[in-house]
């Protein structure tokens, strides 16, 4: 499983996503979209054109692809398979 969000500096939901993740042991891989344009335009591309963050792309290891926009703690949990504490 490949994890990826796209944040900011400033979010501050961004930065809870990211402490859930780790408290899961779930290794993702951030991408700020105030700092890079490629990121941004690799975003709008994967949401739709949807800009707000945190936006999380998740490919799972048969090759699905799923999106969460926002921090939705019970929609990660569905898609990553753990159960909702």
């Amino acid at each position: 499983m490949q994890v990826t969000i796209f944040s900011t500096t400033t979010c501050p939901y961004c930065k809870m996503l990211k402490d859930y993740l780790n408290e899961r042991k779930i290794s993702f891989v951030e991408k700020l979209v105030d700092l890079d344009e490629n990121a941004k335009d690799e975003m709008s591309k994967l949401s739709g054109g949807f800009l707000g963050v945190p936006f999380v792309h998740i490919t799972l290891d048969d090759g699905r692809s799923e999106t969460v926009i926002g921090f939705d703690k019970v929609k990660i949990d569905q898609i990553i398979g753990q159960p909702i504490k």
